[in-house]
Protein backbone atom coordinates (compact mmCIF):
# COMPACT_ATOMS: atom_id res chain seq x y z
CA UNK A 1 0.00 0.00 0.00
CA UNK A 2 1.18 3.49 -0.77
CA UNK A 3 0.05 7.02 -0.04
CA UNK A 4 1.00 10.01 -2.17
CA UNK A 5 0.34 13.50 -0.97
CA UNK A 6 0.12 17.14 -1.70
CA UNK A 7 2.66 19.52 -0.34
CA UNK A 8 1.07 20.94 2.82
CA UNK A 9 2.82 24.27 2.33
CA UNK A 10 2.14 24.60 -1.38
CA UNK A 11 -1.16 22.79 -1.99
CA UNK A 12 0.02 21.01 -5.13
CA UNK A 13 0.66 17.44 -6.04
CA UNK A 14 4.34 16.56 -5.58
CA UNK A 15 4.44 12.84 -6.53
CA UNK A 16 6.24 12.13 -3.26
CA UNK A 17 5.27 8.84 -1.64
CA UNK A 18 4.49 10.04 1.89
CA UNK A 19 3.59 6.67 3.44
CA UNK A 20 3.90 3.03 2.46
CA UNK A 21 3.58 -0.47 3.91
CA UNK A 22 4.09 -4.05 2.81
CA UNK A 23 1.81 -6.79 4.18
CA UNK A 24 1.11 -10.40 3.30
CA UNK A 25 -2.55 -9.65 2.61
CA UNK A 26 -4.71 -6.68 1.71
CA UNK A 27 -6.80 -5.16 4.48
CA UNK A 28 -9.00 -2.13 4.92
CA UNK A 29 -7.72 -1.80 8.47
CA UNK A 30 -4.09 -1.68 7.26
CA UNK A 31 -5.07 0.89 4.65
CA UNK A 32 -6.88 3.08 7.18
CA UNK A 33 -3.90 2.97 9.56
CA UNK A 34 -1.56 3.87 6.68
CA UNK A 35 -3.71 6.86 5.78
CA UNK A 36 -3.73 8.05 9.38
CA UNK A 37 0.06 7.71 9.71
CA UNK A 38 0.67 9.54 6.43
CA UNK A 39 -1.78 12.28 7.36
CA UNK A 40 -0.10 12.73 10.75
CA UNK A 41 3.45 12.60 9.37
CA UNK A 42 2.67 15.24 6.74
CA UNK A 43 0.82 17.47 9.23
CA UNK A 44 -1.88 18.32 6.72
CA UNK A 45 -4.54 19.00 9.33
CA UNK A 46 -6.36 21.70 7.38
CA UNK A 47 -5.58 20.39 3.90
CA UNK A 48 -7.87 18.18 1.83
CA UNK A 49 -6.54 14.63 1.72
CA UNK A 50 -6.31 12.94 -1.67
CA UNK A 51 -5.55 9.23 -1.78
CA UNK A 52 -3.99 7.58 -4.81
CA UNK A 53 -4.28 3.81 -4.70
CA UNK A 54 -4.70 0.78 -6.88
CA UNK A 55 -8.49 0.70 -6.22
CA UNK A 56 -8.30 -2.78 -4.71
CA UNK A 57 -10.85 -4.11 -2.23
CA UNK A 58 -9.10 -2.67 0.85
CA UNK A 59 -9.30 0.77 -0.69
CA UNK A 60 -13.07 0.37 -0.88
CA UNK A 61 -13.59 -1.16 2.57
CA UNK A 62 -15.98 0.46 5.00
CA UNK A 63 -13.11 1.03 7.46
CA UNK A 64 -11.18 3.04 4.92
CA UNK A 65 -14.21 4.76 3.42
CA UNK A 66 -15.01 6.13 6.86
CA UNK A 67 -11.76 8.13 6.56
CA UNK A 68 -11.99 9.06 2.88
CA UNK A 69 -14.43 10.73 0.54
CA UNK A 70 -12.66 10.65 -2.82
CA UNK A 71 -10.22 8.17 -4.37
CA UNK A 72 -8.03 8.79 -7.46
CA UNK A 73 -5.21 6.60 -8.71
CA UNK A 74 -3.32 7.65 -11.88
CA UNK A 75 -0.09 8.69 -10.18
CA UNK A 76 0.13 5.60 -8.00
CA UNK A 77 -0.29 3.49 -11.12
CA UNK A 78 2.66 5.39 -12.61
CA UNK A 79 4.73 4.78 -9.49
CA UNK A 80 3.74 1.09 -9.41
CA UNK A 81 4.93 0.78 -13.01
CA UNK A 82 8.25 2.42 -12.11
CA UNK A 83 8.56 -0.03 -9.22
CA UNK A 84 7.68 -3.13 -11.25
CA UNK A 85 10.09 -2.26 -14.07
CA UNK A 86 12.95 -1.28 -11.76
CA UNK A 87 16.06 -3.23 -12.86
CA UNK A 88 16.67 -4.20 -9.22
CA UNK A 89 13.22 -5.84 -8.87
CA UNK A 90 13.97 -9.45 -7.86
CA UNK A 91 12.88 -11.72 -10.71
CA UNK A 92 12.28 -14.65 -8.37
CA UNK A 93 10.35 -12.60 -5.81
CA UNK A 94 11.23 -11.94 -2.21
CA UNK A 95 12.49 -14.55 0.24
CA UNK A 96 10.28 -13.26 3.05
CA UNK A 97 8.20 -10.30 4.24
CA UNK A 98 11.14 -8.52 5.87
CA UNK A 99 13.17 -8.71 2.65
CA UNK A 100 10.23 -7.23 0.71
CA UNK A 101 9.84 -4.42 3.23
CA UNK A 102 13.55 -3.54 3.10
CA UNK A 103 13.51 -3.54 -0.70
CA UNK A 104 10.43 -1.29 -0.86
CA UNK A 105 11.87 1.03 1.81
CA UNK A 106 15.03 1.47 -0.27
CA UNK A 107 13.04 1.91 -3.49
CA UNK A 108 10.81 4.60 -1.95
CA UNK A 109 13.89 6.43 -0.60
CA UNK A 110 15.41 6.36 -4.10
CA UNK A 111 12.14 7.40 -5.76
CA UNK A 112 11.51 10.32 -3.39
CA UNK A 113 15.06 11.65 -3.03
CA UNK A 114 17.11 10.61 -6.09
CA UNK A 115 14.76 9.92 -9.01
CA UNK A 116 14.52 12.99 -11.26
CA UNK A 117 10.93 12.72 -12.46
CA UNK A 118 10.36 13.66 -16.09
CA UNK A 119 6.80 14.98 -15.56
CA UNK A 120 7.94 17.45 -12.89
CA UNK A 121 10.87 18.78 -14.96
CA UNK A 122 13.52 16.42 -13.62
CA UNK A 123 13.38 17.38 -9.96
CA UNK A 124 12.83 14.75 -7.29
CA UNK A 125 9.39 14.32 -5.74
CA UNK A 126 10.88 15.35 -2.37
CA UNK A 127 12.33 18.56 -3.85
CA UNK A 128 8.95 19.45 -5.33
CA UNK A 129 7.18 18.51 -2.10
CA UNK A 130 9.45 20.86 -0.12
CA UNK A 131 8.91 23.67 -2.65
CA UNK A 132 12.51 23.65 -3.90
CA UNK A 133 11.58 23.04 -7.54
CA UNK A 134 11.14 26.71 -8.48
CA UNK A 135 14.64 27.72 -7.40
CA UNK A 136 16.23 24.61 -8.93
CA UNK A 137 14.46 25.09 -12.25
CA UNK A 138 15.36 28.79 -12.35
CA UNK A 139 19.04 27.86 -11.87
CA UNK A 140 18.79 25.27 -14.65
CA UNK A 141 17.20 27.80 -16.99
CA UNK A 142 20.00 30.32 -16.32
CA UNK A 143 22.64 27.60 -16.80
CA UNK A 144 21.17 26.45 -20.13
CA UNK A 145 20.80 30.01 -21.42
CA UNK A 146 24.43 30.74 -20.50
CA UNK A 147 25.51 27.57 -22.30
CA UNK A 148 23.56 28.58 -25.37
CA UNK A 149 25.11 32.07 -25.30
CA UNK A 150 28.63 30.58 -25.07
CA UNK A 151 28.07 28.07 -27.87
CA UNK A 152 25.02 29.03 -29.99
CA UNK A 153 25.96 26.59 -32.78
CA UNK A 154 25.25 23.70 -30.44
CA UNK A 155 21.59 24.69 -30.17
CA UNK A 156 19.21 24.34 -33.11
CA UNK A 157 16.35 25.96 -31.20
CA UNK A 158 15.41 26.95 -27.70
CA UNK A 159 16.71 25.35 -24.57
CA UNK A 160 14.79 22.81 -22.53
CA UNK A 161 11.55 24.08 -20.97
CA UNK A 162 12.34 24.66 -17.26
CA UNK A 163 9.15 26.41 -16.13
CA UNK A 164 7.91 24.72 -12.94
CA UNK A 165 4.90 22.46 -13.32
CA UNK A 166 1.81 23.97 -11.70
CA UNK A 167 -0.90 22.30 -9.69
CA UNK A 168 -2.06 18.98 -11.09
CA UNK A 169 -5.66 17.87 -11.52
CA UNK A 170 -5.87 14.11 -11.34
CA UNK A 171 -9.22 13.76 -13.08
CA UNK A 172 -10.00 17.09 -14.75
CA UNK A 173 -13.07 15.65 -16.48
CA UNK A 174 -14.50 14.68 -13.07
CA UNK A 175 -13.79 18.20 -11.75
CA UNK A 176 -15.60 19.70 -14.76
CA UNK A 177 -18.67 17.55 -14.07
CA UNK A 178 -18.71 18.60 -10.38
CA UNK A 179 -18.58 22.28 -11.38
CA UNK A 180 -21.69 22.03 -13.59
Amino acid sequence: MLLHGTSPTRGLYSRKAVAWEVHTEESGEYAAALIQRGFTAEQCWRQPLVLHSDNGAPMKSSTLLAKLYDNDNPYSESLFRTLKYCPQWPESGFADLDTARIWVRDFIAWYNHEHRHRRIRFVTPAQRHRGEDHALLTKRHVLYEAGKARNPARWSGGTRHWTPVGAVDLNPQRQDKKAT
